[in-house]
């Protein structure tokens, strides 16, 4: 039966708003406050964003209707400097993002004119993405809805970032930061393009003395001064000469190296230029041995790293060992030069167990490198430097550093040699190049006077840790994240000097920064409906007590009173609904946040608020692929939310979203899925359509109770998935691992030639639907109306399960008989038979006695056949055992084979009477299966027909089969 999806959303939509389904408001029943991160208007949503809101979505209606008063607001982000940069481009005409607002994001030329005006961008988006959330079947409470522009927002986050300084978490000083030279502001994830957050690598220059100048080479290790004897230079380089004032030095670098030196708090003139080729064959004096080494020529060095130039210690650097072999084959070097090189020797000074004096030639060799271009010398590396670096210890050529260990130099020396003006520091981006939403580069740059978060501050760190070790944070095995992240993290820029947001409350020439204003915004959702109804009056009038009274419980009611002009009635009744929905229970957001938003959410909390309003849970999920790759324009995989909900309906999109992944993994869409899922809807919905609630049946037989228990395991497992946020099982049991019991259920009946189970189907079907209401709210309404409930099955009470509504003998007598038909099937098909007759035998009840307590034993840990046995025998009851010890051992192998949960049902069915069941339901099942008539026999039997000896065989729920 086809669907006509956007008929049937539009319907069900309209009849949730009419009837304010989603508006939450405190009452009696418990709370559930769920978020999710709100989205930045700079473009609509694509499908890769519908995987998080979806998520949270989902969650929000499960609680709702588990009976919790649920609130799941949402918001619009504007604050930062990305939609100032996009109208800076649409300004300067950048055909590029023209061409994308036009054909890929279908904006109206009219609209993109206006676009120049970075609100206009968020305002236009924002109504989009609203529309798109809406047609998605989001359950939002969108009276709460806000933007980080909004006045009485800004006054909120005024009051945030005051808090934080009283409490001397934020500080002034000189950091280095991620930087946009072009738009002269720090630069974090929501800045960049892809969204990268930029993270940068710390290098020891260590200052070699040629003349005048000084020779800086960038380095990792500076322990391994102690073994230079050559540095590379690339002749194909032209270097600057510069003069680098704060040290009173000529310096001479990379053009590059110099840039970047600009922004890192060092003041640079420009003296000239050199070619690198004049400095091959020249040498240079090593700080501190006052030696001289020779510069060597090297293709392989690049411009845009380090400096440009490269220290080469090749006793412990096979590129160093490597290249330096290679050179002194090249038949360019004049006799001068190949003298020279002839006279290198690696020099070693780490020893590390596993290696002699030499390691990198050892490596070299061990990895069978070919030469310095080999990729195996990737490999080499990184197993001399893992070893050094956790085994290895500095040797006597060290001098005072001689025993430290390795893992320990690097600190020690780095401040050795920077006391004694032989090194400096290069701060260099690690994950190059990192653009700027406006298109420039980024580089690192130290502020000074700049306004920082404190986040190193150990204090607060041992807070949050507090905080995430009481949390609830799926899936687990993300927690470990969380716990680094709270290890390495530093200061960190809270403000910026352009961009849209809130001006610094102390310092108006600065904006609190895009990621610092919003961290506990889900605390502004509780009042912003007051803001929206005019409760809450003028901005101006909002002041910190206000603030301090509603969040903090601090202060008096009458004083806010006076202050803020509200009545102290409304001022209370702002205050008891935070304190009701506050803290938030569950936080959703994408894994890319876990460096950032969401450890920042948490640090942020814990400075503010007291423990009862710390956050509860969080939701971490993957992103989201389509047909395996990346969503990017450039890849032209990029499908607007809006246009698939359009084209293929809201519901067929939540679950090919859900369903394609587990919430940490990489979720790969593709339109076929959706397809598919369509199609199951349509034929769940046609079922619906012929089914009408008729009086239970009377007499329930032997498949009905079992269908009823499988319902019953079903609502069991959903249930405990979507708690653990397991979605992608949940859905899988809904819709497709319960169809096959379904599909066995209408094979039982239609052996017996049933008509009385429309009822009984109609009941399976409601609670099926019920569970399909979060995933499929739209769809499910529309079968809930078929099935001819009354009310909306979005507020209808979740299925519950009842333990008492669980046969276990039904359970384990079904499987029986499937296992049964299988193992027939199974054995005329490999034998090629056409059976005239089947004869089956059950086992004894002697065997049947001994299965059940080895049963009893295996469930307790008892799995050793001699202990088994030993038992067995020595228990009268069992004793004649030891006249089958091959049954024993076969029992324990089948009871070991199945899943606990069938050990546990066959436990529970101690009376099961195989042989009555068999006769009885098997019979008619196997001649319509079979065409063929089916005897069967107990063991013990005084009549029973065996002219092979079969009987002997039987085991308990393995009886043993006869077909001739």
């Amino acid at each position: 039966m086809e669907i006509n999806w956007n008929k049937v959303e539009t319907k069900w939509r309209e009849k949730w708003i009419e009837r304010k389904d989603f508006e939450a408001n405190p009452n009696d029943k418990p709370k559930k406050f769920i978020t999710v991160a709100y989205p930045y208007p700079n473009s609509p949503q694509h499908i890769g964003h519908g995987r998080t809101y979806t998520l949270a979505d989902v969650h929000a209606r499960f609680y709702r209707m588990q009976g919790y008063n649920v609130l799941f607001p949402m918001a619009f982000h504007y604050t930062g400097t990305p939609i100032l940069g996009m109208a800076k481009r649409v300004e300067a005409e950048d055909k590029e993002l023209i061409e994308n607002l036009k054909n890929l994001y279908g904006v109206p030329e009219e609209s993109i004119k206006e676009f120049a005006e970075p609100v206009k961008i968020a305002d236009y988006f924002h109504e989009e993405i609203k529309d798109g959330m809406i047609e998605m079947g989001y359950s939002i409470d969108w009276r709460r809805e806000f933007t980080t522009i909004d006045p009485v927002y800004s006054k909120f986050i005024e009051w945030q970032i005051n808090t934080l300084r009283e409490k001397n978490l934020i500080i002034q000083g000189s950091h280095p930061v991620g930087w946009c030279p072009k738009d002269q502001n720090p630069v974090s994830q929501h800045d960049t393009l892809g969204d990268v957050e930029p993270d940068f690598t710390e290098y020891i220059l260590i200052k070699f003395q040629f003349d005048e100048y000084i020779i800086p080479t960038a380095t990792l290790r500076p322990e391994t001064i102690f073994g230079v004897t050559n540095l590379w230079v690339n002749p194909e380089i032209t270097y600057k000469k510069i003069t680098v004032e704060d040290d009173n030095e000529k310096w001479i670098v990379s053009k590059e190296c110099a840039y970047k030196l600009e922004f890192l708090d060092k003041k640079i003139t420009y003296d000239g230029e050199i070619n690198g080729s004049e400095l091959i064959g020249k040498s240079v004096t090593v700080p501190h041995r006052n030696e001289s080494i020779v510069m060597l020529p090297a293709s392989f060095v690049k411009s845009g790293t380090g400096t440009g130039m490269v220290m080469s210690v090749p006793a412990h650097a096979p590129f160093d060992y490597q290249a330096l072999e290679d050179i002194k084959k090249s038949p360019e070097l004049g006799p001068k030069l190949a003298s020279k090189i002839d006279q290198i020797s690696p020099i070693s000074i780490i020893e590390t167990e596993g290696y002699g004096d030499i390691s990198a030639k050892e490596a070299v060799e061990k990895f069978e490198v070919a030469d310095q271009n080999d990729p195996k010398l990737e490999e080499a590396t990184k197993e001399v430097y893992g070893k050094e670096f956790y085994g290895g210890k500095l040797k006597k050529n060290t001098e005072k550093f001689a025993g430290i260990k390795v893992a320990y130099a690097k600190d020690t020396i780095k401040d050795w040699l920077v006391e004694n003006r032989n090194a400096s520091i290069l701060l260099e981006l690690t994950n190059t190049p990192v653009r700027c939403r406006c298109g420039a580069e980024c580089v690192v740059k130290v502020l000074n006077n700049q306004w920082f978060l404190n986040y190193g501050d150990k204090d607060w760190k041992e807070s949050a840790t507090k905080c995430f070790d009481s949390m609830n944070i799926l899936p687990q095995e993300i927690k470990s994240e969380f716990n680094y992240v709270i290890g390495w993290l530093r200061e960190r820029a809270c403000a910026r000097q352009h961009g849209l947001g809130t001006k610094l409350p102390w310092d108006k020439d600065w904006i609190v920064e895009s990621l610092s204003d919003s961290v506990i915004y889900m605390a502004y959702y509780t009042i912003s409906k007051f803001v929206n109804n005019n409760t809450i009056p003028a901005a101006e009038n909002l002041s910190k007590e206000f603030f301090d009274y509603i969040f903090l419980n601090r202060g008096d009611a009458n004083k806010v009173s006076e202050i803020t002009k509200m009545s102290t009635d409304n001022i209370n009744e702002i205050k008891e609904e935070f304190e009701y929905f506050y803290p938030v229970d569950s936080r959703h957001s994408g894994r890319d946040l876990v460096p950032n938003h969401l450890t920042f959410f948490v640090l942020n909390h814990v400075a503010i608020f007291p423990e009862k309003s710390w956050p509860r849970e969080i939701v971490v999920n993957g992103s989201v692929l389509m047909n395996g790759s990346k969503m990017s324009k450039s890849m032209g995989n990029i499908i607007p939310l809006r246009k698939a909900i359009q084209d293929y309906g809201a519901d067929p999109i939540r679950l090919a979203i859900i369903i394609s992944a587990e919430l940490l993994q990489d979720a790969d869409f593709n339109m076929e899925s959706v397809a598919g899922i369509q199609n199951k809807l349509e034929s769940l919905y046609q079922q619906c359509s012929t089914l009408k609630k008729e009086e239970k049946i009377d007499e329930l037989e032997a498949e009905d109770r079992w269908i009823l228990s499988k319902t019953q395991s079903m609502v069991s497992q959903v249930t405990s998935a979507i708690e653990k946020m397991r979605l992608r099982e949940a859905l899988h049991d809904i819709l497709f691992a319960f169809e096959s019991d379904l599909s066995w259920y209408s094979k039982r009946v239609k052996a017996k030639n049933r008509d009385n189970i429309v009822g009984m189907l109609h009941q399976i079907n409601s609670t099926r639907v019920a569970m399909l209401s979060p995933f499929a709210p739209h769809i499910a309404e529309e079968m809930w109306e078929r099935l001819g409930h009354a009310g909306l099955v979005s507020t209808s009470t979740w299925p519950k399960f009842s333990q008492k509504e669980i046969d276990s003998t039904a359970i384990q007598s079904e499987e029986l008989l499937k296992s049964m038909i299988e193992d027939i099937a199974n054995i005329l098909k490999v034998t090629k038979i056409t059976p005239q007759k089947i004869t089956l035998y059950t086992a004894d009840s002697f065997k049947s006695k001994v299965y059940h307590s080895i049963l009893e034993k295996v469930m307790s840990g008892q799995t050793n056949m001699g202990s088994v046995m030993k038992e067995l025998i020595a228990n009268p009851q069992t004793s004649d055992v030891k006249k089958i010890p091959d049954f024993v051992q076969k029992t324990i192998k089948d009871i070991l084979s199945e899943p606990t949960e069938i050990r546990q049902t066959k436990l529970e069915s101690k009376e099961f009477d195989e042989k009555d069941f068999l006769a009885n339901e098997l019979v008619e099942l196997g001649r319509k299966e079979f065409d063929v008539d089916i005897q069967v026999f107990a063991e013990s039997d005084s009549d029973i027909y065996d002219p092979k000896g079969k009987a002997k065989h039987a085991r308990p729920f393995k009886p043993a089969i006869l077909i001739e």
